[in-house]
């Protein structure tokens, strides 16, 4: 039984040329290809491939998570981001939005073919030029976990830790409520803690305010 793969990306060349090449690999087929976001989303749902290989910079796609709009009309689809983005903000929110397989555009054909079969079985795949910028990104957070945030989010958090409220944090910074309520909410996904005395308890712990 052939793995059915969908081709997503705007540029013509790249899919013709992942086309050509998938072609002659046995135990993988393509089975449509696409240039557009609202065109993905149609052929997703009707053909409901194994894998798909999304370039996530095409038109009418609305960033990374576009991923999820994917999950939700065709569940069992595995999903490989094709891109030539590798900032560890990129890649960390492909993950976290749906994809299972993170690809440069740089990569050699041998590593898109590992990729397809890998993901297939079960497993996740990144690139190992973005899995050396994510063990980087891993040690820093060892030594400053505060820099999984934003300054933005450290202002914030540590106003929070001073006992300001929503309200006037968002005088203070000259922001909306909403705004602050959303910085507060990716903080808390963030960290994993979802109460105020946690996050003071994490401010305090790790210097962002003193005692």
């Amino acid at each position: 039984m052939s793995i059915k793969v969908i081709i997503a990306d705007d540029h013509t060349l790249v899919r013709e040329g992942i086309k050509s090449l998938l072609k002659d690999v046995e135990g993988i087929e393509v089975i449509a290809e696409t240039g557009d976001g609202e065109e993905t989303l149609l052929k997703t749902s009707t053909f409901k491939p194994d894998i798909l290989i999304l370039d996530i910079s095409m038109p009418k796609v609305s960033g990374i998570r576009f991923c999820e709009k994917i999950k939700e009309i065709s569940p069992e689809t595995k999903i490989i981001i094709l891109s030539m983005h590798f900032s560890k903000e990129y890649v960390r929110e492909a993950f976290k939005y749906g994809a299972k397989g993170y690809i440069l555009k740089d990569s050699s054909f041998t590593e898109l073919e590992f990729a397809i079969k890998s993901v297939y079985e079960g497993n996740m795949y990144i690139s190992p030029k973005i899995s050396q910028i994510l063990v980087e990104d891993y040690l820093d957070l060892l030594e400053n976990p505060l820099e999984i945030l934003t300054e933005r989010q450290k202002e914030i958090l540590k106003l929070i830790a001073e006992g300001y409220s929503i309200k006037e944090i968002a005088n203070r910074l000259n922001l909306s409520v909403k705004t602050v309520e959303t910085h507060k909410s990716q903080i808390m996904d963030k960290l994993g803690i979802y109460d105020i005395p946690g996050l003071v308890k994490y401010a305090i712990k790790h210097g962002l305010i003193d005692i």
